[in-house]
């Protein structure tokens, strides 16, 4: 292991811990960190040497809240079952650091080693286009929690949303019907290749969102898949 990536591992650990410490339900927020890093109950139970129902209890409340002990043991197993695997979860939070966001405001960021076309893009996410755009291809993806994006990002910090390149899909969770999202595409410049609106089907989505992507020329699409199901499609790009 790299330098870097040791740091990205405390840093990731050190966040996780944090969380588990102050929060109200550290079960639920330990099943919260499970669920991200894909983990079978059975699977972290293995990991700590403990059976599956000690897991379980700790992340139902059946159990009084873990000790710290206790804690460190499941954010170190967590750790270690991800870099067995080849340390993606990581990666994946040390690429959000670099790019000076926190976990809870973007999902994902990637940056792809060629592009791909945008219809590969959709596929993978079960998305259906519903204004077409005048790029084909992207070079990458950003997964971004729309409400926290909009309450909490400077202008500059928005368009760093873009990452490396602009030829990239903005994919926008925690949406109602589109407005935010599209509303706030017509101020930053340059658009990204696409936008897509997750949550959501085309009968679902605001009227005026197809007009103002064809406007803005870049294409709109909308996924109803899970949340979680999304982001381990992503994973596996390009």
């Amino acid at each position: 292991m790299s330098g870097r990536e040791r740091d990205s591992r405390q840093e990731l650990g050190e966040k996780i811990a944090g969380e588990v410490a102050l929060s109200d339900d550290p079960g639920a927020t330990i099943r919260k960190w499970r669920t991200e890093f894909d983990v079978a109950q059975t699977a972290l139970a293995e990991e700590l040497d403990v059976s599956a129902s000690v897991v379980s209890d700790y992340e139902s409340g059946r159990r009084a809240s873990p000790g710290i002990g206790f804690v460190r043991r499941v954010v170190e197993g967590l750790l270690d079952i991800d870099e067995r695997r080849g340390g993606g979860r990581i990666r994946q939070h040390a690429r959000i650091l670099s790019a000076g966001f926190e976990s809870d405001i973007v999902h994902d960021l990637r940056e792809y080693p060629a592009t791909i076309p945008l219809s590969r893009f959709y596929d993978a996410i079960d998305a259906v286009e519903v204004a077409e755009g005048t790029a084909t291809t992207i070079a990458g993806h950003t997964v971004i929690d729309s409400i926290q994006a909009i309450t909490r990002l400077s202008s500059e910090e928005f368009y760093r949303l873009y990452g490396q390149s602009t030829n990239r899909a903005l994919v926008f969770t925690a949406v109602t019907r589109g407005e935010s999202p599209l509303v706030a595409m017509r101020v930053v410049t340059p658009t990204p290749s696409a936008v897509v609106l997750h949550d959501m089907t085309p009968e679902e989505l605001w009227e005026h969102a197809p007009r103002l992507a064809r406007v803005d020329g870049f294409s709109l699409a909308v996924t109803d898949l899970s949340l979680s199901g999304m982001l381990e499609r992503l994973r596996d790009l390009p």
